[in-house]
């Protein structure tokens, strides 16, 4: 017989829950409530929350202005599942992400709304590039993360995740990306070499996916330069260009694109995450016009286009992303978390710590998982909530919300100083 549980134990989900869950084993306490940057558990203890739903909540936990929006048409009868039919939260949705996010950066797109996740739209992205161009092969990159799905999955690099697949992963190719092979070799070079000889063993591909920053990777950003490389050789070989704006996108390096930066111009833009603004599930692939070869219902899903996260999703656009207030907020809070990182690694006695990111998606190399580990299990037993990516799991990434006041930043940056020089 199974023994009770109380209320705020873990035993139901150490119990019940499959193994394949993690987030719950890297912080052992039960959650009820959140807001803004604070999340609180079942005691009423309060953490700072530097892991945003792995970037999901950019502009916190539960805005009261979206949640609002959710409210009023919840008590409208508005429609909640249509499948892809036409409504007028979605015809919203589209006009003023179109007003807002496209027009301003002189973009033609169609909108196509996949199932609800990210890895949903990976994979039309990936299904569309080949139907398109009739190729098969896919070229991606070191330390990538495109998601666990088969499709997603060959064009992951991990092999921690690689492995779990059951199966050979097909139909993709890997190349080295940005400073892969340090700062002084332009890994550009090697990629155009490889396309133009004809003898290298690589074909032609359907398309080139990448991640402007790479998250699960351990927060590898990649140059203006190295990225406009990248397009040009796309544009020479007729060869697709998917950007991947899952985590990076939404804002987190301080331009709703993260490729804005690098005046970029994606034939495939796949975004989810933060695109509802406030936790519920939407993911988008934003294509260009000439590239819309589907037939009707030939990709389709039952949860396409959650109309609900397409309510809240506009009321976020309206309210952040109408002018450049929030753009410049990110920018300097992103200098300033940034600077603070830089100033413990310097003041750590190990020495081999750095720091590396854009905006506010930033991370801090320790060398190794096991070093990480102790820093972030540290950090949680005194109130601070973040997680480890990179190939070993070593970097601690940083993913607050960009909405956060500069006091709750600061108590969350002195608890990672003290919990850095508590384990180094």
């Amino acid at each position: 017989m199974r023994q009770e549980s109380s209320s705020n134990s873990l035993f139901a989900f150490q119990t019940l829950e499959s193994n394949v869950r993690s987030y719950s084993r890297s912080f052992p306490v039960v959650f009820r409530k959140a807001a803004g940057a604070i999340l609180e558990d079942e005691n009423g203890r309060e953490f700072i929350d530097f892991l945003s739903g792995s970037g999901v909540l950019n502009y916190g936990h539960n805005d009261s202005d979206l949640l609002n929006e959710a409210m009023r048409y919840l008590k409208s009868n508005g429609i909640i599942h249509g499948l892809d039919m036409a409504t007028s939260a979605k015809r919203e949705f589209m006009e003023c992400f179109d007003a807002a996010i496209l027009q301003p950066r002189g973009l033609t797109c169609k909108f196509q709304f996949p199932g609800p996740t990210g890895a949903n739209a990976v994979e039309a992205a990936l299904k569309l590039a080949r139907k398109a161009t009739g190729r098969h092969s896919i070229i991606s990159f070191t330390n990538s993360f495109h998601g666990v799905s088969l499709g997603a999955l060959a064009v992951t690099g991990n092999r921690y995740y690689r492995d779990a697949a059951g199966l050979p992963l097909a139909g993709a190719v890997f190349m080295p990306y940005d400073e892969y092979w340090g700062g002084d070799n332009d890994t550009s070079e090697y990629l155009d070499k490889v396309l133009a000889d004809a003898s290298s063993g690589v074909d032609l591909p359907a398309a080139i996916i990448l991640e402007t920053v790479q998250g699960e990777g351990g927060i590898n950003p990649a140059s203006k330069s190295w990225l406009q490389s990248i397009e040009r050789l796309c544009r020479r070989n007729g060869i697709l260009l998917i950007v991947d704006d899952i985590q990076a996108g939404c804002g987190r390096t301080g331009n709703f694109f993260s490729f804005d930066f690098a005046d970029l111009s994606p034939d495939i833009i796949v975004l989810s995450k933060s695109l509802s603004g406030c936790g519920l599930p939407l993911s988008l692939l934003l294509l260009k016009p000439e590239l819309d070869v589907w037939r009707p219902g030939e990709h389709n899903g039952t949860f396409r286009g959650n109309n609900l996260a397409l309510v809240t999703g506009t009321a976020a656009l309206r309210k952040y992303w109408t002018n450049e207030k929030l753009s410049k907020a990110v920018a300097e809070i992103g200098r300033i978390l940034s600077e603070c990182l830089r100033q413990v690694a310097q003041s750590s006695r190990n020495h081999s710590l750095s720091v590396r990111g854009r905006g506010m998606m930033l991370g801090l190399d320790c060398s190794t998982g096991e070093l990480a580990e102790k820093i972030v299990r540290k950090a949680f037993e005194d109130g601070l909530v973040v997680e480890r990516c990179g190939a070993e799991d070593q970097v601690i990434k940083f993913l607050p919300p960009l909405t956060i006041d500069r006091h709750t930043l600061r108590r969350g940056l002195d608890i990672l100083e003290s919990s850095v020089h508590a384990i180094v």
